[in-house]
């Protein structure tokens, strides 16, 4: 009888012990992408993209926007030399990420689709096509976000730019900066009071 009640609990242990084993395929496929455009870009002689945690936030919202989306569609989200791609709900994912819309204009959002995103592929599509190449090659992008959700992988690109470079939003630093005149305002009421 104890063997039996140490079983079931055990059990239940060992369940918990194997799901939490189990490696989140998602990001390590995200990570080796990255690794490999950051390879491509050395191999051009240009410094590696550095992590850009807002442009992260970005394409992991424009991947989860895609996901339901046939691979067919790809180019209509994709940018081109004529027009500008177009992201459903830019605008919603731009403010969730609180990204200053001003700061945005020199960035470029890249999704490519892939079946069961395939990191050599993917990396592929990044690398050896004119569409994406044109731009991990330009040295005006210092910074980069990963997401992907289903077939989808997101890249998107920042500057060092005020332009590109995905600063917090103009409200935040609004409330940041009214804050600031409050506590102010605030000590030197204080400081009166005891004068």
């Amino acid at each position: 009888m104890a063997s039996f009640k140490l079983g079931l609990f055990l059990f239940p242990l060992l369940f918990v012990f194997l799901l939490l084993s189990i490696p989140v395929h998602c990001g390590d496929e995200e990570e080796s992408v990255f690794k490999g455009i950051n390879s491509y870009r050395q191999v051009q002689k240009l410094t590696p993209f550095n992590k850009v945690s807002k442009a992260s936030c970005l394409a992991e919202e424009v991947a989860e926007e895609l996901e339901d989306e046939p691979c067919e569609n790809v180019n209509q989200y994709a940018p081109s030399l004529t027009s500008s791609p177009k992201i459903p709900n830019l605008q919603k994912h731009i403010n969730k990420c609180d990204i200053n819309i001003n700061t945005t204009t020199d960035g470029v959002v890249l999704p490519v689709c892939v079946s069961k995103l395939e990191p050599t592929i993917v990396l592929s599509n990044y690398t050896h096509t004119d569409r994406y190449s044109r731009y991990l090659n330009n040295s005006v992008y210092t910074g980069a976000g990963l997401g992907s959700e289903h077939d989808w992988m997101v890249l998107v690109l920042t500057t060092n730019t005020t332009t590109g470079s995905f600063s917090a939003s103009s409200d935040a630093a609004g409330a940041i900066s009214l804050l600031v005149n409050v506590t102010t305002l605030m000590g030197f009421l204080i400081m009166g009071l005891f004068m």
